[in-house]
């Protein structure tokens, strides 16, 4: 709310002018409902208990293996940030492997640090995984199929360098300290009121999926659809679970605040600086040099207005060098803790299961994989363009 009412003195003061402020506001109107809409049809699938039957399920099909135990949940989250948005990732998918680690005595860092790292790391494929991927498909005019055709490459990088990361800091026998896992009980319904709920909304998610490619840019249109079937079905079923705190009010605000605020510092003195840095280089140098800055001010302040601040100064013709500054912004928020919500939300979920997250290792770790999956990223990203 802070940061909302300061975009507003911005605007009412004359520090933003009012059609420019007017502009954004709309630009950033089915953003609003489309991250609106996914949350509330996420936490209702949470509520139907979708991921916990899928989380406990992967951990039996992994039979007591860590190997196998490890590419499950990085392929379950990687799905979830792909599909459903980083912050799903964070908000949903967190607790549920946290709340797995107890009954199958599974060291709860390696699925905490999974989801934090693969949250942020695998939401470079679709425009739905990120929101400054819908921001960049507006700007650059890319339907969900044509930037997925765009990003396979610099997302399959990112992904398999987070692997072999975690895997060598995480999750390799020596970090873990256990051999085997035990495979819990799997989630039954109680009842066909459950059942119903878990089918129905379950049956929500896949209808997003699948209308992700079909509807082009009015992906808010799915999002808004899925979760209405969602809340329809909790309405008939469980309609004590409908509460107004469904909807996230506190990150709308704060993202509608961010795109006052954002572009008044851009007057100011921000677009200057942001210029200098990134350049006008429509090389591999400029895509480098875009995906540094966007890196190193998520990991300043925060991974959406480093963006925001990066795309006012990339020319529209300059594809590639936006792509790349979306693959810095979105890649690397995972050196400190307020780097992207996403990041902010595992920790804090951390704090709430009594998960110790030594946070120089985590910084120290976390800077590696950050350069070294922007790097590899952005260089498959100019291989396939």
């Amino acid at each position: 709310m802070a940061l909302l009412s300061v975009g507003v003195l911005c605007v009412v003061s004359g520090l933003l002018p009012r059609e420019e402020a007017a502009a954004n506001l709309h630009r950033i109107g089915p953003l609003l409902l489309f991250l609106g809409s996914v949350i509330v049809l996420a936490e209702l699938a949470r509520q139907a208990q979708v991921f916990d039957v899928i989380a406990h399920r992967l951990a039996i099909l992994g039979r007591g293996h860590y190997p196998a135990l490890f590419v499950l949940c990085a392929a379950f989250a990687s799905a979830t940030t792909v599909l459903l948005n980083l912050d799903t990732t964070a908000v949903l998918i967190t607790p549920v492997m946290l709340a797995l680690a107890r009954p199958a005595r599974i060291p709860p860092l390696p699925l905490a640090m999974t989801t934090l790292w693969l949250a942020n790391t695998a939401s470079l494929l679709l425009p739905v995984s990120n929101l400054t991927n819908l921001l960049a498909a507006d700007r650059i005019a890319l339907t969900a199929t044509e930037f997925a055709a765009t990003m396979w490459a610099p997302h399959l990088a990112s992904i398999v360098t987070t692997m072999l990361c975690l895997w060598l800091w995480y999750w390799r026998p020596a970090r873990r300290g256990s051999d085997r896992y035990i495979p819990p009980n799997p989630i039954r319904p109680a009842n066909a009121r459950e059942r119903a709920l878990m089918t129905i909304t379950a049956g929500a998610c896949v209808l997003f999926v699948v209308a992700i490619p079909l509807l082009g840019d009015r992906i808010a249109v799915a999002a808004f659809g899925a979760a209405a079937v969602a809340v329809a079905a909790f309405a008939i079923l469980d309609p004590t679970a409908l509460r107004l705190s469904l909807i996230p009010w506190q990150l709308l605000v704060f993202v509608t605040g961010l795109f006052l605020v954002v572009p008044t510092l851009g007057r100011w003195g921000l677009d200057e600086l942001t210029h200098v840095l990134i350049g006008t280089d429509a090389g591999a140098c400029g895509a480098y040099r875009a995906a540094a800055t966007g890196a190193a001010l998520a990991n300043l302040a925060n991974n959406l207005p480093a963006y925001a601040a990066g795309e006012a100064v990339v020319a529209v013709h300059n594809g590639n060098q936006l792509l790349a500054l979306l693959i810095g912004t979105n890649v690397s928020p995972i050196v400190t803790p307020w780097a992207s919500l996403a990041t902010l939300l595992v920790l804090q979920y951390c704090r709430t299961h009594d998960v110790r997250v030594p946070m120089t290792r985590f910084v120290l770790t976390g800077l590696v994989l950050a350069a070294v999956a922007t790097t590899s990223a952005v260089a498959a990203l100019l291989v396939t363009s």
